[in-house]
């Protein structure tokens, strides 16, 4: 089959190229997937400059989430037929023609989203639901905080949030035109913070009423670390899923840690077991899946595609990602 591959196992955006890779073997319980399409994930650019472990059994192929059809089926498999229309979630190997996963890792799609809208969904929705409603244990109500919010997890949070009955969604980012179109989407942030003009923790000290926000989600780390502190009520919960600007904090007073009785959880996705994402994927499609519609549905969730390329222009892709400057998803169709 043709996968994109890196020359020399790990490098530069130039060293993405489409080439010949074996086909997956299926084990038992797995399904092959012919794929439709990608999406693309800032753990990514990690593995492809050789910075992310790929999971143990896991493909070295890039590439996590995907939309296509079954092509054949592995022993043990009940739930799924030969051409039906799927979308999921592996622990590698989605930048391909076809892909071995297992049978708990596929949703049906729903007949009213499009190949490249399914493919946004599994990464992003899954991350965010995890963040939010597994560790942060939202309840209708309380406030939260979501940083890099013009992201593919970030938009679902701040989604998922509202739908849930949140009282105020707060959402950072770094240019005036993402918080616009952050607050202006239907279910989205109630308010925006520009991190890099306004002090974020003074912000959500003013909106909530010197209260603070009862759920943080965070992938910034190093530089946010005060002010999220800062900006958490009492009984506060502050879920952790990267660490963009750093993992050393220089100076902390681990007081509020104690008297706020602050929960601070990191989380993540890919490296969980086999039984965790199976549950986790579940339950989300019990509570949410059926309310996702593409940007121009009727649902109360959407998703959003900033841009879709033809695997082909992979580089260009990558480099778009790189360049930090989307809103959405950036998707890549196999053609």
């Amino acid at each position: 089959m043709r996968a994109i591959l890196i020359k020399d196992g790990k490098g530069p955006i130039e060293n993405l190229y489409i080439g010949e890779a074996p086909e997956p073997v299926l084990e038992h319980g797995q399904l092959l997937v012919k794929i439709k399409a990608f999406g693309l994930n800032r753990m990514d650019i990690l593995q492809r400059n050789g910075n992310y472990a790929v999971p143990a059994g896991a493909s070295d192929v890039l590439g996590v989430e995907f939309s296509g059809t079954v092509s054949s089926l592995g022993e043990g498999v009940s739930k799924f037929k030969v051409n039906d229309e799927v979308f999921g979630i592996a622990g590698g190997g989605a930048y391909a023609e076809y892909i071995a996963v297992n049978e708990s890792h596929l949703l049906p799609k729903p007949s009213h989203l499009s190949w490249t809208d399914a493919a946004s969904i599994p990464e992003v929705f899954l991350t965010a639901y995890q963040a939010l409603v597994l560790c942060g244990e939202m309840k209708e109500g309380e406030s939260v905080l979501v940083h890099a919010a013009a992201s593919g997890v970030g938009i679902a949070a701040i989604q998922l949030a509202r739908v849930k009955g949140a009282k105020a969604v707060i959402a950072t980012a770094s240019t005036k035109e993402k918080l616009d179109w952050l607050v202006n989407i239907p279910n989205g942030a109630t308010n925006g913070v520009n991190y890099r003009t306004q002090n974020f923790a003074e912000e959500v000290k003013r909106i909530t009423n010197n209260v603070g926000v009862d759920v943080v989600i965070d992938f910034v780390g190093q530089s946010h670390w005060n002010k999220n502190i800062e900006s958490m009520a009492s009984d506060g919960r502050m879920t952790m899923l990267a660490f963009l600007s750093g993992t050393k904090v220089s100076e902390f007073d681990i007081a509020a840690i104690l008297y706020k009785r602050l929960r601070i959880q990191g989380s993540t996705l890919r490296s969980r077991t086999v039984a965790y994402q199976a549950d986790l994927i579940s339950k989300f499609t019990r509570d949410f899946l059926q309310m996702i519609t593409g940007e121009d549905g009727k649902g109360p969730i959407k998703t959003y595609v900033h841009k879709i390329y033809s695997w082909k222009d992979i580089q260009d892709a990558h480099r778009d990602m790189e360049g930090n400057q989307t809103i959405g998803k950036l998707i890549a169709v196999v053609d």
